[in-house]
């Protein structure tokens, strides 16, 4: 009789100590990193072009803003302040705040080193 309880006192033992590793929260979920190879930009860049034409030109007579040959430290200022809310706007401010630091930065590139 001894041997029987002690086997089901392990087993309790055993399954209790399951289900607490069973509850515990599972990790953070791991992102891959910002895609910053030329292709990756240029898809980036793709994301702008519904609203600031193509390679950052938008059709003539907009009244949108031309990205394409601005300089970068210009480029970069005004989207770094999309992100932190800190420059109005309607649809930038939001948008702005899906990429990365690093991200705007290869954007920025990007647009100043495309022809007007």
């Amino acid at each position: 009789m001894i041997g029987r309880m002690a086997v089901a006192a392990t087993a309790a033992a055993l399954l209790g100590g399951a289900g607490a590793v069973a509850q515990q929260p599972p990790p953070a979920p791991s992102f891959a990193p910002s895609n910053l190879t030329p292709t990756g930009v240029r898809a980036l860049a793709a994301n702008c072009a519904a609203c600031h034409g193509t390679h950052g030109r938008p059709a003539p007579g907009s009244t949108l803003a031309g990205l394409a040959g601005k300089p970068k430290d210009e480029l970069l200022t005004a989207m770094s302040q999309f992100k932190q809310g800190k420059k109005p706007a309607t649809l930038m401010h939001q948008l702005a705040k899906g990429y990365s630091d690093e991200e705007l930065a290869a954007l920025a590139d990007y647009f100043a080193t495309q022809p007007r």
